[in-house]
């Protein structure tokens, strides 16, 4: 495991020191949980604003609109639960992060 140095303000160590304690955990614990959460909804983000960018381009392209409207049509037909169940039949794990 690496490590860092980082100043921070007091009134953050402060808090920090405050959340330790209360967790029952150390200072360098409660951080990295802290930058693991940040990292992982920064990918999130990314993905996501790279998901509504191709959407977007789809749905300014007639032929690729008419084929989306037609996949979700499918989606409310078969419906979502049997979707489900048929991945988790198959080892998908619903529970999974998706993004990745």
């Amino acid at each position: 495991m690496s490590a860092i140095s980082l100043r921070l303000p007091d009134d953050f160590d402060t808090r920090l020191e405050e959340e330790a304690r209360l967790e029952g955990k150390t200072r360098s614990e409660i951080a990295r949980q802290a930058i693991a959460e940040f990292l992982e909804r920064r990918e999130k983000e990314r993905f996501m604003a790279e998901m509504v960018a191709a959407a977007q381009a789809l749905a300014a392209d007639p032929a690729a609109r008419r084929e989306a409207l037609e996949l979700a049509n499918d989606l409310v037909d078969e419906g979502l639960d049997a979707i489900i169940a048929s991945e988790i039949a198959a080892g998908i794990n619903p529970d999974e992060k998706w993004w990745r």
